[in-house]
């Protein structure tokens, strides 16, 4: 399968807060906030939406084709990811704007406050999607996290416009967006990936009820937290899955990501919605015990056991011949 993935990539500053954010908040005085956290620590990692799902597609032995703007700064960036199987050779490197930054600060309940420079990101706009496909060919499936609003517009009408399935993931941006414009990005997708939140969102901003939603797409995936995540559709498919055992919570940063790296992945291989679902569960849980979105480690043997421990021998033994030795 050839995938394209479009979206920012960025630098994360990772802070920790040792307290509850919940405990600052004054009931009845919330129309204007004014806070600071003295924070414990600070990392400054790798990240970006489209940079985390390819080097999670990348790890699992396919080759992405990162679509995004970057910096002048990339060129460190850039051999990492390369080596880590994703093909950075389309990205538009900026000439004058550095790579963006993600700045998230988390307390001890993994709530987290976050802001986001573009940097670079705003030049995505300027991505003409079908040169890059007259290149490398056809794309199986575009997934469009997020990124420049009008770049995510448009990439998202070219990609329908030529047959190629698109993976909505609008999340991180839909408190930017309008209604209208989460709208375009949802109507037609063949996956939309959301948080429970940010479907709550998307029904408020789009007017559309949830049932509306799913009309829309042909298969939506909702992210459930801790309590791992389900598969739905129109035409009456309903799938749980729970989540894979983590050995410990450091970081939640990327975690949505990396599961759809791992859930496109599945896709890739075709596995079942279930078992795409599964994969994308366990490299989540990879990420949430690293600081950072692309630390993770793993061999393929510890994988599996991990993976049969959470999801039976059956499951296991789908995915065993897919991952990369």
């Amino acid at each position: 399968m050839k995938i394209g993935v479009a979206g920012s990539v960025g630098l994360d500053h990772l802070m920790t807060f040792p307290g509850k954010f919940t405990d600052s908040l004054v009931a009845g005085s919330l129309e204007k906030v004014s806070l600071s956290f003295l924070v414990d620590g600070l990392d400054v990692r790798r990240g970006g939406c489209a940079a985390n799902i390819a080097f999670g597609l990348g790890v699992l032995g396919l080759n992405p084709i990162l679509i995004a703007a970057v910096g002048k700064d990339f060129a460190d960036y850039d051999a990492w990811l390369s080596r880590h199987g994703v093909d950075t050779s389309h990205a538009l490197v900026s000439k004058e704007q550095h790579t963006a930054h993600f700045t998230v600060t988390t307390d001890t309940e993994l709530n987290q406050i976050a802001s986001f420079f573009p940097g670079a990101m705003s030049e995505a706009r300027n991505i003409e999607l079908k040169p890059i496909i007259d290149k490398v060919g056809k794309l199986d499936i575009l997934v469009v996290s997020p990124d420049d609003p009008e770049a995510m517009l448009r990439h998202t009408e070219v990609a329908l416009s030529m047959g190629i399935a698109v993976a909505a993931d609008p999340s991180q941006q839909m408190a930017r967006m309008s209604g209208d414009e989460i709208k375009k990005l949802i109507d037609g997708a063949t996956y939309l990936f959301m948080n429970e939140y940010e479907l709550a969102l998307a029904i408020q901003k789009t007017g559309w009820s949830d049932h509306e939603i799913l009309q829309r797409v042909k298969y939506r995936i909702v992210t459930l937290g801790a309590e791992g995540a389900r598969v739905e559709s129109i035409d009456g498919t309903f799938i749980k899955i729970g989540c894979a055992k983590e050995k410990a919570k450091v970081d939640p940063t990327g975690v949505g990501d990396s599961f759809r790296s791992g859930f496109v992945a599945g896709l890739a291989w075709g596995l079942s919605h279930e078992r795409c679902a599964q994969l994308g569960s366990m490299i989540a849980t990879y990420v949430i015990e690293t600081t950072g979105t692309q630390e993770y480690r793993f061999t393929s043997a510890e994988f599996l056991k991990r993976f049969q421990e959470a999801y039976g021998g059956d499951a296991a033994a789908d995915i065993a011949a897919h991952l990369p030795s």
